[in-house]
């Protein structure tokens, strides 16, 4: 062998494994692609570079936490939108109904700024908007962005919802007719954001919501970063705040992010009824990842429904959970066709009422005359990497509505207080590698 051919060699060596090293490293989605670059970039927006910026005081906006100011505030977005730049909320509480944002706006808080809404239902109008699952009229949102592309939230400043006299007449209507449903009691959410690309929300604190607290609805590469989400569960509790509300969207990036809501952290929705699949309006997510956070109290950190059609390549990882009910939640709605796959969940820590579970959502089930119940499915769901004390390991019902396969539970030191159970029989390919429950080791 010539020393020529022995460094060609040599050389193809250490390329090889070069290339195996980065393979071995290499940060992917659960069906096995490469997560891109853009999912590490997670630097929040300097103002600066957003174009001028519109404080509202200089535009005869008053910090006065008593008095509707919805038109000034408007116009100053209006202002805005004709050349483009930032409206800027300064220190003080400022009053309002719903807001509509414009193309080439962006809304930015200060510290000691206060967005605050309105809790008389009238100041946020009727509009054509998407709303558990649906497409149709309800009240707009407090903060809203229709095809705003670029559009930005940031700063260190609050939103906040003033809901509590929404949740008590919620609560009042629900006593008086216990089959009244969410969107009976007239109430708006917090921030909505629809059909718009390269969105961030930044910084800022998202509190009190009347209804679901952040709406991404139909867009592409929304970050949401260093949030404090919250709604109370006690002494009134909160109903259907859920924290991040994803809809419809691919590459959602949620990092470093508190969330403690009385509804789900994190819900992914899409559609429902028998024929949500074949409806334009309905969707899939992609490519969702939810790192670095900590929850608080919520009665999900990860949940697929209970309006969703199709969900594909969600992360959930680095987790901090403190008195989540449930860590990954599963509806699966029998008059809905329904796709949860490659779903991973790891290096999670904490407490949680539940592991896993999974249940028929049966809440307002309507099947819309059709007779037959549609099929749904869950599979390559892979959970790995947890130590995590709760009362319930496996709460997870078999059905003919929907068939379980190829899950993964590796590297999982559980401390169940009631049920340590887990019921391989209900899922079909069930992998268990490593699973340590109450300090014994069972598979």
């Amino acid at each position: 062998m010539t020393s020529r051919t022995l460094k060609f060699l040599v050389l193809s060596f250490v390329t090889f494994c070069q290339i195996y090293v980065v393979a071995q490293t290499q940060d992917i989605f659960p069906d096995g692609t490469p997560i891109p670059e853009w999912f590490r970039q997670t630097e929040e927006v300097d103002i600066a570079e957003l174009g001028q910026s519109y404080r509202i005081t200089d535009h005869g906006v008053v910090n006065d936490s008593t008095i509707i100011q919805t038109e000034k505030i408007q116009a100053v977005i209006d202002k805005a939108g004709e050349t483009g730049g930032v409206v800027v909320i300064p220190k003080g509480t400022y009053l309002s109904g719903s807001l509509f944002f414009k193309s080439g706006t962006h809304l930015h808080l200060e510290e000691g700024g206060v967005l605050k809404g309105s809790d008389d239902i009238s100041n946020f109008p009727i509009v054509m908007t998407r709303m558990e699952g649906q497409t149709l009229k309800y009240f707009a949102a407090l903060v809203n962005a229709d095809r705003v592309d670029g559009f930005t939230i940031s700063g260190k400043g609050t939103i906040d919802g003033n809901g509590l006299r929404y949740w008590k007449a919620f609560w009042l209507r629900r006593e008086f007719n216990p089959a009244c449903t969410n969107m009976d009691e007239m109430r708006p959410r917090l921030v909505y954001v629809s059909n718009s690309k390269d969105i961030e929300i930044s910084g800022v604190k998202l509190m009190n919501s009347p209804f679901w607290t952040t709406h991404l609805y139909k867009c592409e590469n929304a970050k949401l970063l260093n949030l404090y989400i919250y709604s109370p569960a006690t002494p009134v509790k909160a109903p259907s705040t859920d924290a991040i509300d994803i809809d419809v969207c691919t590459n959602v990036l949620v990092k470093n992010c508190y969330m403690s809501v009385n509804d789900d952290a994190i819900a992914l929705k899409g559609g429902k009824g028998p024929r949500a699949d074949k409806d334009v309006n309905n969707g899939a997510n992609r490519n969702i990842i939810i790192e670095d956070c900590i929850y608080g109290f919520c009665h999900g950190a990860l949940t697929c429904g209970s309006e969703s059609v199709h969900n594909y390549n969600i992360i959930l990882r680095r987790i901090q959970v403190d008195s989540a009910q449930r860590l990954l939640w599963l509806k699966m709605r029998p008059d809905t066709p329904q796709v949860y796959e490659y779903i991973l969940v790891e290096n999670i820590t904490g407490n949680s009422g539940n592991f896993l579970y999974i249940q028929p959502w049966t809440q307002f089930f309507d099947m819309k005359g059709e007779t037959e119940v549609p099929r749904s499915y869950s599979r390559h769901i892979t959970m790995r990497n947890i130590e995590l004390e709760c009362q319930t390991v496996f709460n997870v019902s078999s059905s003919d509505q929907y068939e379980l396969t190829d899950f993964t539970f590796e590297n999982l030191d559980l401390k169940a207080s009631q049920k340590p159970e887990i019921y391989t029989e209900y899922i079909n390919i069930f992998t268990l590698k490593n699973v340590v429950i109450s300090g014994e080791k069972k598979y």
